[in-house]
């Protein structure tokens, strides 16, 4: 397995953590729950950012810049979609 692979893996993991511990943190029935839930995706949140940081500066997630001519292209095909129903 190639290193971009299990760093997509791995990043993987943490976006589903945080969104367990997001979800945990809405429904905690105590304050002390959502406390406990609330720092686990603080720090899952800042592995996130630095894996995708380290991803990012070598080259192994790119993101690709839209033109508003693009967004705005898609959005109206969106519209005419809705509008159809």
């Amino acid at each position: 397995m190639d290193n971009k692979t299990m760093l997509e893996g791995i990043l993987w993991d943490l976006k589903t953590l945080g969104d367990l511990f997001l979800h945990g943190s809405i429904e905690s029935g105590t304050k002390n729950i959502h406390k406990t839930f609330r720092d686990a995706l603080d720090e899952v949140l800042t592995l996130q950012n630095d894996l995708y940081t380290l991803m990012s500066d070598e080259g192994m997630y790119t993101v690709e810049n839209v033109t508003e001519t693009k967004i705005s292209k898609v959005q109206n095909k969106f519209n005419s979609t809705l509008e159809e129903e």
